[in-house]
């Protein structure tokens, strides 16, 4: 696999929109053009391949000439070539900006909207430069909400706004707001040594290294950019053991996503990659099985999963019902292009998979964005939600009988087809009556692209045309009703990568978008939304902290100081080779409510019981009576949350019974002795709940805390 990856990365072709070094060196290959027209377009492509290769300041001098150049000869080139250029002018200037005051990583406010404090840029000349022709492009086209948008943004980070904004341009105040208060989660990255820089890349929150502590492991989709495996120490740090876990040339991955797939109790990682790049994107993907300690070997061509198509999505889950994993690709055919379809591969049990992706229908084509699984119709079989840009999506209701893998597609009748233009999406019980809904993210602003304008019009209550979010209520008979508007989720998010959990610990499910595009134009707030128990799910992005500028990739909800509240972890960065940005860590300040932890262990179902339905039946000290509602996973399709069933329980301090609906064999079993505020090991068949004493840390370090596990046997085969 190293050698296959060390391969791609030498046949890098400068015809690849994201191969920005090829790019230069073949345009500085070429003879400079003699007349002053085709030598300034000439010069605006080179500054902008080395605006992506990083190459920032150069750019900046390059453009700044072909400015002085055209004001020259005006008569020579359209208006509408000259505002792109100023464009790309004033987005280098921000991006200078960005590079020389936010990517440190020593300031925690650094790119959190609203720009304030620490936030601000110590160096505020790059970002006063961009002001000043963002404030001019605003005047050449009035009404232009994009450039309006980066106009306040640039006054914010140069530290003058709003006094440098004219005042019927002044939009942040009401942009992106906040719709409640909400106690802000610190972006603590910095000191728990987890602040990894790269580009667009995945995320696992697991205990990888079997010492009952979560672990992150993190990718960026640079074919040659390093997998980091970052292990707990127990105090608030985490300790990069890339190397000692024998991953080091193990490369790329625009996604990642976890499992124990072999059943041995360790959580193995499949890394998925070439989404995106057309022709070039014909990467493998890798599967790495864990040892338990730590320790990761590449087996992906033993396993036969050894493919070569596009991907940054896929899903774990045992859809034949046999006891093992099984595994969907949802691999990605661009409009017009080579088709790549879709896999299903079928765990043997011996470690290795066939192909029946044909036998069971799911060879089909798109242009694929997220797959889930999850029991939509409650029949004891895995379904599959499959998104796809510019094409209709599919709900792949699952018929297998008798080990015979079939699926049949049933999004219309369901109604569950759009948004067209969609991303990421997940299923999740948001209104906790026991079944599962359906979150589906739109993406592409027009089918031109995804733009700034219209999610930033958008959030501003004006017209705008992009795909719209929808939040898909499952009635119970196999069909969904589109409750979008009355949650107030019918909105353009530009949304890429995403994740649900629980912030307040009220046991309403809520949820984090990472948002924006390749161009280094569509700098958006990622999005942070808190459900309010009674159907509606409130913005908290900017009051809790959350709306960071840089693009937002993979997301997890994770417990991983262990203290019994879920943290955030987010991969920033963008597709470009420069735009890079460093992840964060958002720490739960607490909510002072109750939450129970589960660790459910398969037998006869797959060891790590993905799928698995619980019931919490508690009630509080006046005896109210309430019913949680969880299923095992890793949440939604662009972000792999941790295994263990973290659960808020809100008010509720008193658990009567966990009830467990095994997947696959389709048992149900009934716990009992359970106390609300702990973590709990529940083993399938034992009829026992086994508590494990687990003390939370500080993140500001100090003395390792031991923290004792149980641990359980092997599953018998």
């Amino acid at each position: 696999m190293r050698d296959r990856l060390q391969a791609l990365a030498a046949q890098a072709d400068h015809r690849s929109p994201f191969a920005a070094e090829a790019r230069i060196d073949f345009l500085r290959q070429i003879p400079e053009p003699p007349d002053v027209r085709t030598r300034t377009l000439f010069d605006v492509r080179l500054a902008v391949a080395l605006l992506q290769a990083g190459k920032t300041q150069e750019a900046i001098d390059l453009l700044s000439a072909t400015r002085d150049s055209v004001a020259e000869h005006p008569s020579l080139f359209r208006t509408s070539f000259i505002d792109n250029l100023d464009r790309t002018y004033a987005v280098s200037q921000m991006r200078l900006g960005e590079e020389l005051n936010c990517l440190h990583g020593s300031e925690p406010l650094a790119c959190l909207y609203p720009l304030r404090g620490g936030g601000v840029h110590d160096d505020s000349e790059p970002a006063t430069k961009a002001l000043r022709v963002y404030l001019d492009l605003v005047q050449r086209n009035p009404g232009d909400i994009g450039l309006t948008w980066l106009s306040n943004l640039a006054a914010m980070a140069s530290g003058t706004y709003p006094e440098a904004v004219p005042e019927a341009l002044r939009i942040a105040d009401r942009a992106f707001a906040s719709e409640t208060s909400f106690e802000p989660f610190p972006n603590i990255a910095g000191p728990a040594r987890a602040d990894v820089s790269g580009l667009s890349g995945g995320v696992v929150a697991e205990d990888l290294d079997g010492d009952g502590r979560l672990d992150l492991m993190v990718s960026s989709w640079g074919i040659l950019d390093p997998l980091r495996l970052l292990i707990s120490d127990g105090s608030g740090s985490f300790i990069d053991r890339t190397h000692e876990a024998g991953l080091a040339g193990i490369t790329g991955g625009l996604n990642l996503l976890h499992a124990d797939y072999d059943n041995d109790g360790d959580a193995d990682v499949l890394v998925l990659r070439g989404a995106w790049l057309g022709p070039e994107g014909l990467h493998p993907n890798s599967l790495l099985r864990n040892r338990g300690d730590g320790h990761f070997d590449d087996v992906t061509e033993e396993a036969g999963l050894l493919d070569f198509h596009p991907t940054q999505t896929a899903a774990w889950s045992d859809f034949d019902g046999d006891g093992w994993l099984d595994l969907f690709v949802g691999n990605e055919t661009l409009p017009g292009g080579q088709p790549h379809p879709c896999r299903l591969f079928r765990n043997r049990g011996d470690g290795t998979f066939e192909d029946l992706s044909r036998a069971a229908g799911l060879d089909l084509v798109g242009f694929v964005k997220a797959v889930v699984a999850g029991d939509f119709d409650g029949d004891g079989r895995q379904d599959l939600y499959v998104s796809r840009l510019g094409q209709p999506n599919l709900l792949l209701q699952n018929l297998t009988s008798d080990g015979r893998l079939q699926f049949r597609d049933i999004a219309a009748e369901a109604a569950v087809a759009l948004p067209l233009g969609s991303f990421p999406t997940w299923f999740f019980d948001f209104d906790q009556d026991g079944d599962l809904d359906l979150f589906v993210s739109g993406y592409w602003s027009t089918y031109e692209g995804a733009r700034v304008d219209d999610a930033v019009a958008d959030s501003l209550g004006l017209e705008a045309e992009g795909e719209r979010a929808r939040l898909y209520r499952n009635r119970g008979d196999g069909t969904f009703e589109d409750v979008s508007v009355e949650a107030g989720l019918s909105h353009i998010f530009l949304a890429m990568g995403a994740n649900f959990g629980d912030l307040d610990n009220d046991g309403w499910p809520d949820f984090y978008l990472g948002t924006g595009a390749p161009s280094f134009d569509v700098l958006l707030p990622n999005r942070m939304f808190l459900n309010d128990g009674a159907g509606h799910f409130d913005d908290v992005s900017s009051a809790g902290g959350f709306g960071h500028l840089q693009k937002g990739h993979g997301v997890a909800f994770a417990d991983l100081d262990d203290d019994g509240d879920q943290d955030l972890y987010a991969v920033m960065g963008g597709a470009y080779a420069a735009d890079v940005a460093r992840n964060v860590l958002f720490e739960n300040p607490g909510h002072d409510a109750h939450w129970l932890t589960l660790r459910l262990q398969g037998v006869r179902a797959n060891r790590s019981a993905i799928g698995a339905r619980i019931e919490v039946q508690a009630a509080t000290r006046d005896d109210i009576q309430r019913s949680f509602w969880s299923w095992v996973g890793t949440g939604g399709s662009f972000g792999s949350s941790s295994l263990q069933v973290e659960m808020g329980l809100g008010p509720a301090d008193r658990v009567h019974r966990v009830i467990v609906d095994w997947p696959s064999p389709g048992i149900r079993e009934v716990f009992e002795g359970i106390q609300a505020d702990g973590i709990w090991s529940l083993r399938e068949g034992s009829g026992n709940a086994i508590a494990i004493q687990a003390r939370p840390f500080s993140w500001s370090g100090g003395d390792s805390v031991p923290i004792p596990h149980h641990h359980t046997e092997p599953t018998p085969e």
